[in-house]
């Protein structure tokens, strides 16, 4: 057993191609120990977490806790307002529960499954409008971005010119490009939900915030911090990740040309082309923090109290010790229990919405632009340079529509 003074020191990793590909340092990092004792891009030492089988036990493990609270050296992270923090992602079993029980009497598969038919008219309204363009089309900007934006912006009545801006400070606070850009972004963020679920409780309407609002459990209610902090999670969740899963997905199968012409020619293989993306190529590359609350042991090392621990969801999805040929991408692969939606208790209220979502984009782009196309090398895409999420900055493409929806003249 090794313990914080003799866990393996490696040098930061986070360079070089690794924003671009990720994975050949995790697989170096996996063959050589399954635990690192590394240091963030912010200087924020951390242990992180690689094998699979680690990595699915530290999700559910009830000595690890989610609460920056819990840690001894004083967590560094995001700063958050309390009305942005009170969130199921920072929040340990008890109050965790409470919250998940008020939040599902709002989050119905029933109120999912009645954005399908709108989810599907934005889809194709976003595909009628790149039909016509002329020339190469980002689809990150152009449908990736948006369709997540309208579908979540309508769960929750986030009115339609706000949702935009309200994308870009996202993804400003997650991917700054000086530190500044943090606290402006978390600033603007948190007094535009304040002020969303101030309207919705003075004019309540048919969305799932007026719904949380409404929502009580044994005479239980949400307080306005877990209101807002809850606005805050679906919002930056629902639009962030589905964002990158349909520009990262559409990626992946245009990559691969043999799974492509596979999906293209029997749809109904598209559901288990989402769960292997999902595995393949989930944006999020580490599950939240989490923080020791007694000593925790991984493949020999020993992780002390109140550390930082990472636990590495990118590096488990391509171990080859749960994964035959993990690095390839299969529609056909039989192991399909990923940890993209994470597990247990955190396992995301939104994934019926997520899989519905990203069904929904890549079938329409497949049907109506069966000739689409990447106008550069995949090797000269631009991504974010973030540890956090591996993501794509745009998608360039040319499109052509299929005859049903004839190309302007």
């Amino acid at each position: 057993m090794t313990d914080r003074t003799t866990a393996p020191a490696l040098p930061q990793p986070f360079v070089g191609t690794f924003f671009t590909d990720p994975y050949p340092v995790y697989a170096r990092l996996r063959e050589a120990a399954p635990v690192h004792r590394i240091a963030l891009p912010d200087g924020s030492p951390v242990w992180l977490v690689t094998r699979e089988a680690d990595v699915r036990a530290g999700i559910t493990d009830p000595r690890l806790s989610v609460n920056k609270d819990r840690s001894g050296v004083g967590y560094k992270g995001f700063s958050l307002p309390p009305a942005l923090d009170a969130n199921l992602l920072n929040i340990d079993p008890e109050d965790h529960l409470r919250l998940r029980r008020l939040v599902s009497k709002g989050f119905t598969p029933r109120r999912v499954e009645d954005l399908r038919g709108r989810v599907q008219a934005a889809a194709d309204r976003l595909a009628d409008e790149l039909a016509v363009r002329e020339g190469p089309v980002d689809v990150v900007a152009a449908f990736a971005n948006p369709l997540p934006l309208v579908v979540i912006g309508d769960l929750l009545g986030v009115p339609e010119p706000d949702r935009r801006p309200f994308s870009e400070r996202v993804a400003t606070m997650l991917a700054p490009e000086h530190p500044g850009q943090i606290v402006e972004a978390v600033d603007h963020i948190h007094r535009f939900l304040v002020d969303l679920v101030a309207a919705r409780r003075a004019d309540p309407g048919d969305d799932l915030l007026s719904a949380l609002i409404a929502a009580r459990d044994d005479g239980d209610r949400l307080s306005e911090d877990e209101l807002v902090s809850l606005a805050f999670l679906i919002l930056m969740a629902g639009s962030e990740n589905a964002q990158h899963l349909i520009s990262g997905g559409l990626l992946t199968l245009l990559s691969h040309p043999g799974q492509l012409a596979e999906v293209r020619a029997d749809p109904a293989l598209l559901p288990a082309a989402v769960e292997e993306l999902l595995r393949y190529a989930h944006p999020n590359q580490m599950a939240i923090r989490r923080f020791p609350t007694e000593p925790v042991e991984f493949g020999g090392v020993r992780i002390p109290v109140g550390d930082t621990v990472l636990l590495c969801l990118a590096s488990a999805h391509r171990d080859p010790a749960r994964y035959p040929d993990p690095d390839r991408f299969d529609v056909h692969r039989a192991d399909k229990a990923h940890l993209a939606l994470g597990q247990g208790i955190h396992y995301c209220l939104g994934a019926p919405l997520a899989r519905m979502e990203i069904q929904i984009a890549l079938e329409t782009l497949l049907r109506r632009f069966p000739r689409l196309e990447l106008t550069v090398p995949a090797d000269r895409l631009r991504w974010r340079t973030s540890f956090r999420s591996h993501a794509l900055r745009e998608l360039p493409v040319t499109v052509r529509a299929n005859p049903e929806k004839p190309e302007k003249d």
